[in-house]
């Protein structure tokens, strides 16, 4: 199995990690962690890789949003436990890429994720294409690495 055919519950997919933990304001009544924060998990994901680096990703007057979000659950998270989220660049188009997304409670898998997010321009606030220096940056962030 290459790389690139690795499922998004597999750790060796990922290209960029960070960290979160769980908090008790995180839980439910059932005692886990809402699944509403696994989608804030996957948020800190992508502000780690897109907004802690001294170079920033968005181009001047640009910014993402995201377009879409789909995310499978496939265990539970307690309060207080260490969550890796890995991240990975799945594709990109004219001025659009879609990430997924890993998020790990030791070596278990406990969600993926897939995102398309959009390149907006900040005046018009419609999408505009990612240029060069853009495509190249996220698709170093590929798995394996690709420049399309």
């Amino acid at each position: 199995m290459t790389e690139n055919a690795l499922p998004l519950s597999d750790r060796r997919r990922f290209t960029f990690w960070c960290e979160e933990r769980a908090r008790y304001g995180d839980t439910d009544r059932q005692g886990h962690v809402n699944n509403a924060v696994f989608a804030t998990f996957c948020e800190s994901g992508r502000v780690g890789l897109f907004y802690s680096q001294e170079t920033p990703f968005a181009p001047a007057g640009t910014e993402f949003v995201i377009a879409r979000l789909i995310l499978d659950f496939r265990a539970e998270i307690l309060w207080r436990e260490r969550i890796e989220i890995g991240t990975v660049v799945l594709g990109l188009g004219r001025s659009s890429f879609t990430l997924g997304q890993g998020l790990f409670r030791d070596d278990v898998c406990v969600a993926t994720a897939e995102s398309i997010l959009v390149l907006m321009d900040l005046s018009t606030r419609r999408a505009t294409p990612l240029p060069p220096s853009l495509r190249a940056r996220l698709g170093a962030l590929a798995n394996p690495p690709t420049l399309s």
